[in-house]
């Protein structure tokens, strides 16, 4: 799941940017990735794990994908909206594919989809 939330990052912020700016920022976006994608999956797992509040565990990683990645790569209001949209269905996307085809359920537990077989 981590892999496969990294990747969409990836995209989204392809879609974002023009190819010669993803370019030119390629390793800013690799370090980004890795704060936001992994330490904040990281936070999110193991802050439910350890029986911190969700208030403390959810907004944190959200905080992080809405915030860092503006003000890293200093957006403009137009792409920064565009960022927001497109991070904000990628979590619904990401759960409702792992959930459905591969039974996973952990990633937005609140949202029951229904696994493929059964």
């Amino acid at each position: 799941m981590m892999l496969a939330s990294f990747l969409i990052f990836f995209l989204i912020i392809r879609i974002v940017q023009s190819k010669t700016e993803f370019k030119n920022n390629f390793s800013k976006i690799f370090f980004l990735a890795i704060i936001v994608v992994v330490i904040g999956m990281l936070i999110g797992k193991y802050g439910a794990a350890f029986g911190l509040p969700w208030w403390i565990y959810y907004p944190i990683p959200m905080l992080m994908t809405v915030c860092l990645p503006p003000i890293f790569l200093k957006l403009s209001k137009k792409r920064i909206a565009v960022y927001l949209i497109l991070s904000f269905m990628s979590a619904p996307f990401i759960h409702a594919l792992f959930s459905f085809f591969l039974d996973w359920h952990e990633y937005m537990p609140f949202w029951k989809i229904p696994y493929i077989k059964g």
